[in-house]
């Protein structure tokens, strides 16, 4: 098991981009999306988000690395928003992390956790007044642990996939 002091987590490069779109992919497989339900150009797909993200979003990724071997990575950006906003930025800023990975075997370690809050604090410098992200169940306690609370975002499925 590696040890917290060799991690160091830093500024995505661009070409690393790909990276991003691997992990975001992974991220679906481990919270149980089937293979066939992830379109087949997934990683273009991804790529032209990103892209979008950083042209209108101020989107800034950043990877995690352990004896330089890259091992986890989020992705942060302006929250585009469900509806319109017409609140003044001033008090109402959202920022949204999302895509938060982190290979298997270097879970449990504070990867994670040292992810998010370099993303907060990405968000936090461009004037954000609040963070908002989409947990999955294994990630909840990391985000509550960090000062995350729930909201009162509700769903309903509207397909069956039996």
């Amino acid at each position: 098991m590696q040890t917290k002091s060799n991690i160091l987590i830093r500024k995505i490069h661009l070409e690393e981009e790909p990276l991003i779109a691997e992990h975001f992919y992974k991220m679906w497989i481990d919270v149980g999306v089937p293979e066939d339900a992830i379109e087949a150009n997934w990683q273009e797909i991804i790529l032209q988000f990103i892209q979008n993200a950083r042209d209108n979003l101020q989107y800034q990724a950043f990877i995690a690395e352990v004896d330089g071997v890259v091992v986890g990575s989020t992705s942060c950006q302006l929250y585009a928003g469900l509806y319109p906003n017409a609140i003044k930025p001033n008090h109402r800023k959202l920022g949204y992390i999302w895509g938060v990975y982190v290979e298997p075997v270097y879970r449990r370690q504070g990867i994670a956790k040292q992810l998010t809050n370099t993303a907060t604090d990405y968000l936090k410098n461009i004037g954000c007044t609040r963070v908002v992200l989409n947990a999955s169940p294994a990630g909840k306690p990391v985000y509550t642990s960090l000062g995350f609370v729930e909201s009162n975002a509700m769903h309903i499925d509207l397909i069956n996939d039996s």
